[in-house]
Order: structure tokens, then C-alpha cells, then sequence
């Protein structure tokens, strides 16, 4: 009787110790003053309304390197998890509003869709092919165990290696990497507590995570890389360009017109190079047409400048600096 005593002593201690009451939180003020938040958020606001013309990309291989989910019965086409990151890396891709995502990897079911219906498939060339795998993913459990509690972390971690390549060339111009981990945790006190079995969702919340790192980084090199859009025709001194509202174009905005540089073959390099263009206009959007962004135009006047003495098909329209 007495040794039940000093155990129900010690557990009774070992249960109040846990309920100690959380110190009260102080305020700490920012590192940064008013001022300059307030500076950062209207640059940040003007980055919001700034026209963002989309990239046309469009996703090639993206395979699972790792040993993960992989089998003696399983050939290249049964890569389940590759197939899962290139729909995770689509999605995220065109719900980030920068891109015009095409489809490669089940293009030939789309051909043989056309094929059935007898219509033709009207394929869209893109500036930028993304190909990469899924190079990193694993598990691990985590854990400490004190005198009569104890803690279990289960972490997932990933990650994906991308490289973008000119359709024009093929060659490879950015590599990037995107990392990404996810837990969960459980605690328990002299057998009292959570408990935490399998969880197969960390390894999707990993593998997501690390496309969204790699997705940043892809945005910040693509946004470098300078965007233009086309003249589609001129008609009574009207100009209409291709893009609309759903590639950032508002209404007031002015874009400079500039011609297109010539090509020379490099002899060094055996590459294609362009000249710089010539500035020859600038242009006013009017009004914007369409409604998708397929579909999309604007009308635009000009502001100043010429453009009567050049074919409207050689010359290219690009944000005004």
C-alpha cells in the first residue's frame, strides 16, 4: 500500500507540473517604421496592377528518380508519382496567373480526340519547355521519451529539380531547385494523450511545397527575361495588339513600339542572335476585346512616334519602362 502511495504521489506531481501557466506575451515593435511599410506596400500594390503579359510554357517529362513507389512491375508508363507532380506543377502553374500552361505529356490524346470528332488539332508553340523529376523523397520519425512522457514526429521531405529550355535552341538557360517538408506531431503524458499512426497526406503536403519553392524561383528568372506581345493588325490608324485583361492590360496604359532586331548567326557560339530593336512609337490601349484569354486583344492609339513606314508584323510592342 505504501509503495502505491508514493506512485500515485509521483504521478500526481508529474501531471501538475504540466499545467503551468504560459508566460504573458509582450508586444515587440517591428524592425521596420511606418514609413517604410508603408512604402513597401504601395510597391507592392503597383507590382499587383503592373501588367504581367503571360508566359506560354508547357510542362515535357517530369519522372520520379527517387525509389519511391517504384517497382520490379512497373515500366516507365506506370510512373504514378511523376504523373502526380506534373498535374500538382500544371495546377500551380496556371493558378498563379503568370503562365499560359500547354499541354504536352498526354498530347496524343488529344490528337486522337480530334481524330474522332474530325476536327484538326491547332497546336500553340510556347517560349519556354519545363522538364525536371522528383530527384529527393523520404520519411523519418522523430522522437523523445522522458520519464513518463513522450513525443513522435513523423517529417516528409521532397524535392524537385527543374530546368527551363528555348524551344527555338534547345538549350537548357535556368535550372532551379524547389525543397519542401511537412509534419505532424503527438504528445503524450504517462500514456495520456494524442497518438499519431501513418499519415500518407505529408507525403503529398511535401511534395506540394516543394513545387511552390520551385515555382517562385521559376517566376522571379522568367519575370527578368523581357516579355513583348504582337501587333495583329492596323486598320485606319487603329492599332489592335494581342492581350486583354486576363494578362494584366488595363485601359490608359502606354507600351512602346520597337522594331525587330536583325538575326545574325553567331560563328562562335552557332547560335541565332538578334540586335537590339529600334524605338520608333509609343501607344495608348484604348479599349480591350474578348473574352478569355485565347481570345483577348486591346486597341491602342498612337502617342507618339510613327509606325507608317514599317510592316506592323515587324515590329514587336513591349512594356514601357
Amino acid at each position: 500500500m505504501k509503495y502505491k502511495l508514493i506512485a500515485v504521489s509521483i504521478l500526481s506531481t508529474a501531471m501538475l507540473g504540466c499545467a503551468t501557466q504560459s508566460p504573458q506575451m509582450k508586444g515587440v515593435e517591428g524592425e521596420h517604421s511606418q514609413e517604410a511599410q508603408a512604402t513597401a506596400q504601395k510597391a507592392a500594390l503597383e507590382l499587383v496592377v503592373a501588367p504581367t503579359l503571360k508566359r506560354k510554357v508547357a510542362l515535357g517529362r517530369i519522372t520520379n528518380e527517387t525509389t519511391y513507389g517504384k517497382s520490379l512491375l512497373r515500366d516507365a508508363k506506370g510512373d504514378v508519382l511523376g504523373k502526380q507532380v506534373t498535374d500538382m506543377l500544371s495546377k500551380s502553374l496556371t493558378q498563379s496567373g503568370q503562365y499560359m500552361v500547354f499541354e504536352r505529356p498526354d498530347i496524343a490524346r488529344l490528337q486522337d480526340e480530334a481524330k474522332l470528332t474530325g476536327e484538326e488539332t491547332n497546336l500553340v508553340g510556347v517560349d519556354t519547355l519545363i522538364i525536371g523529376s522528383l530527384t529527393e523523397f523520404g520519411r523519418k520519425t522523430e522522437g523523445e521519451s522522458g520519464f513518463l512522457s513522450s513525443t513522435k514526429k513523423q517529417v516528409a521531405h521532397a524535392k524537385v529539380d527543374l530546368r527551363l529550355v528555348d524551344t527555338k535552341t534547345g538549350l537548357v538557360y535556368y535550372s532551379l531547385s524547389g525543397a519542401g517538408e511537412s509534419s505532424s506531431e503527438s504528445e503524450s503524458v504517462a500514456g495520456f494523450g494524442s497518438k499519431a499512426g501513418y499519415d500518407g497526406t505529408l507525403n503529398d503536403l511535401a511534395i506540394s511545397n516543394a513545387i511552390s519553392d520551385a515555382i517562385n524561383k521559376l517566376t522571379q528568372e522568367m519575370q527578368t527575361r523581357p516579355w513583348k506581345t504582337d501587333i495583329l493588325t492596323v486598320e485606319d490608324g487603329v492599332i489592335y495588339i494581342s492581350g486583354g485583361k486576363s494578362q494584366g492590360i488595363r485601359e490608359g496604359m502606354v507600351f512602346n513600339v520597337e522594331t525587330q532586331g536583325k538575326e545574325i548567326k553567331s560563328k562562335q557560339t552557332g547560335f541565332v542572335i538578334t540586335l537590339p530593336g529600334k524605338e520608333v512609337a509609343s501607344i495608348k490601349i484604348l479599349q480591350l476585346f474578348g473574352d478569355n484569354e485565347s481570345n483577348e486583344g486591346a486597341v491602342a492609339s498612337i502617342v507618339s512616334g510613327s509606325i507608317d513606314n514599317y510592316k506592323f508584323n515587324e515590329l514587336n510592342v513591349l512594356e514601357k519602362k
